[in-house]
């Protein structure tokens, strides 16, 4: 039976500026593909909604998220008559819901004349079909930027290149592309806006786009692209398409998306929890994405965004770590850790290329958000023993961040390190200090995991105390962190309900959880036990009050936590993505599993979720919660247990061992777990090591409709640095 029928990639599409399901985009790709391919009905960063009716294009896209932008975009539609150029004049009417959005496919009627766009992925190109009811052009139109265009002399094949880049893009940087038609080009224009210059190509100018004539019927149309040279991207054609037809093109792309879709067996009736789970497996399946090429000896290289030369060996990019550290990357340890190993040896040549690892990959480095949560994929992956990449290099890179100051603007680096080296805290001279400061402790306490790994056990023990450095900002009088100012005292005015600095994209009750590391530690710190739980309680009774503070208007985070109906609890935001889980940190999972199940019930579905869903981590926090696995700390070896969804579930690993999760008994009011086992033996932590899911098994989630209130000791919880 197909997996991929299961998969909506609308979910989550239907989005604006002010308030996101998501923030998607329904990505036509190969499984973390150098192109992404989308429907454009519209220009700017939110190119595509589902309810725009008319179409402009498909579009070659490599955005991460409409908040970082585009870069080497370009878009191409068929035509008949008149010829109307520009995005907005020569859009056709089309039925989205008689088009197919699949993975691996995209078809749709353009209903003014007839004509049907077709088209099927691979990692650096596409093959297109388009059906026109008489003669018709194709128009390749750049989405900004300089750009080139060309008919060669065959008049079959278009080449061409785009710098079209929002940011983080080097001097030399363009995206090369090869079209070859399987029919002649009767005659072409190049255009810029309503600009038009008959068969003047080649040209090269300010969105300079191409539109060529072609016959009519059937036209097929063979394309790859490249980041390193028009030489590399006819490579790429020869190399993912040759003389292949369209159909075989599409049977490669199915099963290649059958095969990753398929590491995960849900056994379950409910097609609208499945539709969710694929969907959201699919979306774990497309970044970070590959930016590396083979040459013509199948050697890998690729044109570095960090300083513009062309490097050999691997690399990936479009990540914004602050999001992916929390789910994404430990998912790909469960599931992928050989693409993980490849991975993670790209980010350590971005170090060596660059000088330092990026906070925000788009293409190259751009300053977005806080904290060095690189550090914490490094961590996560090592203790779960992924470590085919160059871990000492890696470490080189991650002490840079830990002991030198780095971009001012905060592209790589620490803001505010030296107030953290010289008072263990970020002071409020700098903006999201509170965050900055949690964020730097645990980021130090996940390079100590790589030192520990590498033998430097001194530095290890060094970054490992400093990791308490949370401590310097909780507030008992209050009951949250709080920022201070250079000389200690606390910053005023106060208010627990107040968002901005020196929080990010939310307040005290979401942003002062984050001690992945020392979950004991932070219980002692409120107060103990069950002073802690009550706080918990509290976030989630709290109505959804906030305050604009810095930020002079509502963001679409604050819209997004008021709909939602969790309190203070804002999952449409990622800081609070493993606050249900400290429940179970504290000795109470019951309350974990209640709370993670309403949260699967009531806040995704097959169509959207609570907020932007940032390359992969929010839908990765479903899949793993849904198995009844989390990594309440990423850089620990651990999975805590929660509430499986489904009755069964089975995790085909990479090493060719099955971990199967049951709960015989689950349904929608046997939410409690009653009892766990592995393999018949009974389990009473509330986690499980990633090798006992390494060694493949079955663990058994003995379910019912009444909580099993049994305080777990502190020997049978989560790790924690203070015990």
């Amino acid at each position: 039976m197909s997996l991929l029928r299961h998969v909506n990639p609308l979910q989550g599409a239907d989005s604006h500026h002010g308030f996101s399901t998501g923030n998607t985009l329904p990505l036509i790709a190969m499984p973390f593909g150098m192109n992404h391919w989308s429907p454009q009905t519209a220009e700017g960063g939110w190119f595509f909604s589902p309810r725009q009716f008319k179409l402009q294009g498909i579009r070659c896209t490599h955005q991460p998220s409409p908040w970082m932008g585009d870069y080497g975009a370009f878009t191409i539609m068929p035509q008949v008559g008149r010829r109307l150029l520009p995005a907005g004049r020569r859009a056709s009417s089309y039925r989205l819901d008689r088009s197919v959005i699949a993975p691996n496919h995209f078809r749709a009627e353009l209903i003014q004349s007839g004509t049907t766009l077709e088209m099927t992925p691979t990692e650096r190109g596409a093959i297109f079909r388009f059906d026109f009811p008489k003669d018709g052009r194709v128009i390749f139109d750049p989405a900004g930027g300089e750009s080139f265009v060309s008919v060669r002399e065959d008049r079959r094949t278009v080449v061409g290149f785009t710098r079209h880049n929002t940011g983080g893009a080097p001097a030399g940087f363009a995206h090369w592309f090869i079209a070859r038609f399987d029919c002649d080009i009767s005659g072409w224009c190049s255009f810029s806006g309503e600009e038009v210059w008959e068969e003047e190509a080649p040209r090269t100018g300010n969105r300079v786009g191409i539109a060529v004539e072609v016959g009519g019927g059937q036209v097929t149309m063979r394309l790859a692209t490249s980041f390193i040279s028009e030489e590399q991207a006819e490579l790429n054609l020869r190399n993912e398409i040759g003389d292949a037809g369209f159909e075989e093109i599409l049977a490669q792309g199915a099963k290649v998306w059958e095969e990753n879709l398929g590491r995960i067996i849900i056994e379950d009736e409910d097609d609208r929890r499945l539709r969710t789970f694929y969907s959201c497996l699919y979306r774990t399946q497309l970044f970070p994405r590959i930016w590396h090429e083979p040459d013509a000896v199948g050697q890998l290289h690729h044109f570095s965004p960090y300083d513009g030369q062309v490097h050999p060996g691997v690399l990936y990019t479009d990540n914004g770590f602050w999001d992916t550290y929390r789910t994404e990357y430990p998912l790909l340890a469960l599931l992928s850790p050989g693409r993980l190993n490849q991975i993670l040896q790209g980010w350590v040549n971005a170090y060596k290329e660059g000088g330092w690892f990026p906070q925000w990959a788009t293409p190259g480095y751009r300053a977005c958000m806080v904290g060095t949560h690189i550090d914490a994929v490094m961590a996560d992956a090592v203790v779960r023993g992924v470590v085919g990449f160059d871990v000492e290099t890696a470490l080189d890179g991650l002490l840079k961040h830990a002991y030198e100051v780095g971009d001012p603007a905060g592209a790589f680096g620490r803001i505010g390190i030296e107030d953290y080296l010289r008072l263990g805290y970020v002071t409020n001279a700098h903006h999201e200090s509170v965050a900055r400061s949690l964020d730097y402790a645990y980021d130090d306490f996940c390079i100590a995991q790589v030192a520990d790994f590498v033998g430097r056990k001194d530095e290890a023990e060094k970054l490992r105390a400093r990791s308490q450095n949370y401590r310097h900002l909780y507030d008992p009088a209050v009951g949250f962190m709080r920022a201070k100012t250079p000389d200690g005292a606390w910053q005023q005015p106060w208010s627990e309900f107040l968002w901005g600095n020196p929080y990010v994209e939310g307040g005290p009750w979401q942003s002062s959880w984050a001690v992945q590391h020392d979950p004991t530690g932070l219980i002692e710190l409120m107060g103990g036990e069950e002073a802690f739980v009550a706080k918990l309680d509290r976030m989630l009774a709290t109505p959804p009050r906030f305050e604009i503070g810095a930020y002079g208007i509502e963001i679409h985070e604050m819209t997004e936590m008021a709909c939602a109906n969790f309190g203070q609890y804002a999952h449409s935001n990622q800081p609070v993505h493993h606050v249900l889980y400290l429940y179970a940190a504290a000795g109470h999972p019951w309350r974990t599993q209640s709370e993670v199940r309403r949260v699967m019930d009531e806040l995704y579905t097959p169509d959207r979720f609570a907020g932007d869903e940032d390359n992969g981590e929010m839908a990765a926090w479903y899949v793993l919660s849904s198995l009844g696995l989390f990594p309440l700390c990423p850089g620990r070896p651990e999975w805590v247990l929660g509430s499986p969804l489904f009755r069964r579930a089975t995790i085909r690993l990479e090493n060719g061992k099955e971990f199967v999760v049951e709960a015989p008994e689950n349904s929608a009011d046997n939410v409690y777990v009653q009892a766990v086992s592995l393999d018949g033996t009974p389990v009473y932590q509330t986690a499980v090591t990633h090798e006992m899911l390494s060694n493949g098994g079955t663990l058994r989630f003995e379910m019912g409709p009444e909580p099993k209130k049994e305080v777990v000791s502190v020997d049978n919880r989560p790790t924690s640095l203070s015990t």
